[in-house]
């Protein structure tokens, strides 16, 4: 006689997110984490960030004069179908972990979809970042999901990652940063006087410059020098961004490698639409996170690109 095996028991907290956090699919598949799209709006059409419209499109249209990109949140109806669907599936709490509220108004919808669905239900995280910034700590949260810690401490690990994660970047022009509303106009002169180069961050959920450079190879220079500050000798999880940049981006994860002896995880890619319609080609930017001790419940991932 065949034994019966009961199914897998699905995790008590799911753990939701925007597509502007650019997990690695594989990893989005691992720890079943829910991605709501952003939408991502072209000349002549719209379309919902990854599924309709990706980064080839998005750079093609801001290479092209007087052509521009917007993007708007998830709609609170986008979330309430996430949720219910995590819900059904099994779920009986959910942390939605999200982009700046200071970037985009994603976090917003999100709070008003949990509103309907339940607060008790739904914690709303802002990550007060964006990119990995914000992906590092949806697989905080996600990885203390997997571990079967109640939504108290999966947000709280969500939040404490993302208050120790450092995201840096340098564009091109700062022009699709200010077209977008994402910097002032005032600190978007600086990277048009004396072809300055700027090297900005992430501060307080805020895009705002660190510091000056002459030319874009000082800048990427200057992103690794910033990246082994920011690891600070500690075992860490790092990520690669680009726009159109796959040669910068590839030669800034080599010289990492060789600087941080604690890399634990590497990331490369290419970023999405709704950021990378407001960095524009050439953009390359760094994030870097604690990796924290070894998660007991999953085996660690080995440094990849």
């Amino acid at each position: 006689m065949t034994p019966v095996v009961d199914p897998p028991r699905p995790q008590p907290v799911a753990v939701v997110t925007d597509s502007s956090a650019y997990l690695p699919a594989r990893l989005v598949e691992q720890y079943a984490v829910e991605v709501v799209p952003l939408y991502v709006v072209l000349a002549g059409r719209s379309g919902r960030e990854g599924d309709d419209i990706g980064p080839a499109d998005v750079a093609r249209a801001l290479g092209a004069r007087g052509q521009r990109v917007s993007t708007s949140r998830p709609t609170p109806g986008d979330f309430v179908a996430a949720y219910r669907r995590r819900l059904a599936a099994g779920a009986d709490r959910i942390v939605s972990v999200h982009l700046s509220a200071e970037l985009s108004g994603t976090v917003d919808a999100a709070r008003l979809a949990a509103a309907q669905v339940g607060e008790h239900v739904v914690t709303v995280v802002d990550s007060r970042s964006a990119a990995m910034g914000n992906g590092f700590a949806v697989l905080a949260a996600a990885r203390a999901a997997a571990r079967g810690q109640d939504a108290a401490a999966v947000a709280t690990a969500a939040r404490d990652t993302a208050a120790a994660t450092r995201t840096l970047f340098v564009v091109d022009t700062l022009e699709h940063l200010r077209r977008g509303g994402r910097i002032g106009h005032a600190a978007s002169m600086i990277g048009t006087a004396l072809s300055v180069k700027p090297l900005l961050h992430v501060a307080d959920g805020r895009v705002v410059p660190l510091e000056k450079v002459r030319t874009t190879g000082r800048a990427l220079v200057r992103l690794v020098q910033r990246g082994v500050e920011a690891a600070a000798g500690g075992p860490v999880r790092v990520a690669v961004h680009h726009l159109a940049a796959p040669e910068r981006a590839q030669r800034l994860a080599a010289q990492l490698e060789q600087a941080l002896p604690g890399l634990r995880e590497l990331h490369v890619s290419e970023l999405g639409a709704a950021i990378g319609a407001h960095v524009g080609p050439g953009a390359v930017g760094l994030v870097v996170a604690p990796a924290g001790p070894p998660d007991g419940a999953q085996p660690e991932e080995a440094p990849e690109q």
